[in-house]
């Protein structure tokens, strides 16, 4: 895998490609609505899976545990009484992987009909974002030439929890995987794990910078040891175009800093966006 001496790892959805807040709006929460039969809250119900996925410090949270603090807020202590949903949230906190095959294979042997009512849920998320209109998703302004100028010095992975498919149809029609190196998604683990098989490779830690929006991202970079580039939601194009000078010539010269005031500017961000999200 090494090619360079250094490596920039780059998440997708909401990050490099413009496809996080569409498929939230127009796929997760719409689901929810409908398979909850929550049409009479329709809008309190997309408020609040909004701002627990998108703008807020959950901001790229797995869809499952998001679907449990969602329906906790939106349905109080209702939620609780929930037939199954005690199961579900046993599920989640328990399970090595937060996804649809592993949740049917847990509700087989667990009578649970929220188990049941989420596996629905998430099947009908895929199916509706299976449907969404492709020329929609576009990578920001300011990913291509920033790809360009980052191949010429570093390596670069694309490291998504999203679905391979997904993930390789998008960059490709954008024209983005000429620059792209290796390609990790869900399918490879986490995204925790995926740098972790990265650095095996041969990379020093030093030499590895995450660019991500979400707290996901961070986290997934703090475990590793490796640094890490915030792509500020709502500020995605300037945040690419400032790339080259506030991240990759300061990782060359090995003046990037411990990653304090970068951390400190992502979530003084996401601070902002709930802020917003709550007047």
């Amino acid at each position: 895998m090494v090619r360079k001496e250094y490596l920039i790892c780059i998440d997708s959805d909401g990050c490099a490609m413009d496809t996080m807040n569409s498929k939230h709006e127009q796929c997760f929460g719409p689901a929810m609505i409908e398979i909850w039969g929550l049409e009479d809250r329709r809008e309190e119900a997309m408020r609040c899976w909004n701002r627990v996925n998108l703008f807020s410090k959950t901001r790229g949270i797995n869809r499952f545990p998001a679907l449990c603090m969602v329906l906790e807020e939106l349905l109080g202590g209702s939620a609780a009484g929930m037939e199954g949903f005690e199961e579900l949230k046993a599920w989640v906190t328990g399970t090595k992987e937060l996804s649809l095959r592993s949740l049917e294979e847990w509700t087989e042997s667990h009578d649970s009909r929220c188990c049941r009512l989420a596996c629905r849920w998430s099947a009908l998320v895929n199916e509706k974002i299976s449907l969404m209109p492709k020329a929609g998703n576009k990578a920001f302004p300011g990913v291509r030439e920033a790809l360009s100028r980052i191949h010429e010095k570093a390596d670069i992975a694309v490291v998504s929890s999203a679905n391979r498919g997904a993930v390789k149809e998008e960059w490709e029609r954008e024209g983005l995987l000429p620059w792209v190196d290796v390609l990790m998604t869900q399918e490879n683990g986490s995204k925790r794990a995926c740098i972790a098989r990265l650095l095996e490779t041969g990379y020093p830690a030093s030499h590895v910078l995450m660019a991500g929006d979400a707290p996901g991202d961070l986290k997934a970079a703090k475990d590793n040891g490796v640094l890490f580039y915030p792509i500020l939601a709502g500020h995605e194009k300037e945040s690419w175009e400032a790339f080259e000078q506030q991240a990759l010539e300061p990782l060359l010269r090995g003046e990037y800093g411990d990653g304090r005031a970068q951390e400190e500017a992502f979530w003084n961000n996401l601070r902002e966006l709930e802020k917003h999200m709550m007047l």
